[in-house]
């Protein structure tokens, strides 16, 4: 694997930002659609969600509320799932739960350049990073991107 350069990790961060933003539409609880590669590994999506879930669980706290998600039925969207239900977090996926604790989170992966985007998005903070996937597994290749909203 070969190291990116920091203009290269710029571009990236930068195309992920640019290409996934307005995903995800918060203002009325509602939630759009998730999506992912369907070609994606098992592997490498369950190394993704683990990661993406432990950095949304340091922002969010872990279980903390119930998740409100639609996915896509990818491996993906079927790992993020498992990993959210794992650090403790009740999984919505009908969109009808409703209260204070309710946490609506929408994902979007895209392949870009031999990587995988990737980015968790709830009402309060989005989480971006990029990978670098293989049928065995994926590892980060760029730092996490935290942004959050007031």
């Amino acid at each position: 694997m070969h190291a990116i350069s920091s203009r290269c990790r710029i571009a990236v961060l930068s195309l992920l930002g640019m290409s996934l933003a307005g995903c995800a539409s918060f203002g009325s609880s509602r939630l759009v659609a998730s999506s992912a590669p369907p070609d994606l590994s098992g592997p490498a999506a369950s190394a993704i969600a683990g990661d993406m879930v432990t950095k949304l669980a340091e922002q969010v706290g872990p279980g903390s509320g119930t998740i409100i998600l639609k996915p896509d039925g990818s491996p993906f969207g079927q790992a993020l799932e498992a990993s959210l239900k794992s650090w403790g977090y009740a999984v919505a996926t009908d969109q009808k739960t409703g209260g204070d604790k309710t946490i609506p989170l929408a994902y979007v992966l895209e392949s870009y350049d031999g990587q995988v985007l990737a980015r968790l998005s709830t009402r309060s903070v989005e989480l971006g990073r990029a990978y670098a996937a293989t049928a065995a597994g994926a590892s980060p290749t760029s730092p996490l991107s935290v942004m959050q909203r007031g």
